[in-house]
């Protein structure tokens, strides 16, 4: 079984893990860079990717992380985990892993507090039946 960590400093990580172990592999949450110390891969997940930078650069993540990625070592970064991997990066990047050559733009679709999450209550369309 392959052992796979997510890198959870902030963002969407939970969910990386549920999602892992439901495909069969041990996921384990990473905190610390020397949890990195066998892993067969490393899942970067979605979050805020100038917080997500910041707590790697303090904790000295993205150096160990980087070392491993010199070594050809399987990164998958999805949505702020795809923006530090990145190369380029369209919009303000204070921290990048330059990973990938790939060139992404920040908030392209809006910033995040222009997005929100909400308990909606839906109901037949009752009124609506009433009107001819």
């Amino acid at each position: 079984m392959k052992r796979i960590g997510v890198l959870a400093l902030q963002g969407a990580f939970a969910e990386h893990i549920v999602m892992l172990r439901q495909l069969g592999a041990e996921a384990v949450p990473v905190r610390l860079p020397e949890e990195l110390e066998g892993l067969d891969g490393l899942v970067i997940p979605g979050g805020e990717s100038t917080t997500i930078g910041k707590l790697m650069h303090l904790s000295g993540f993205n150096v160990s992380l980087q070392r491993l990625l010199a070594d050809r070592f399987p990164v998958l970064g999805t949505c702020a985990g795809m923006i530090l991997l990145a190369k380029q990066v369209i919009g303000i990047s204070s921290y990048s892993l330059a990973a990938i050559d790939i060139k992404v733009r920040r908030n392209a679709f809006g910033r995040q507090v222009d997005s929100f999450e909400v308990d909606l209550q839906i109901f037949h369309n009752y009124f609506l039946s009433l009107v001819d």
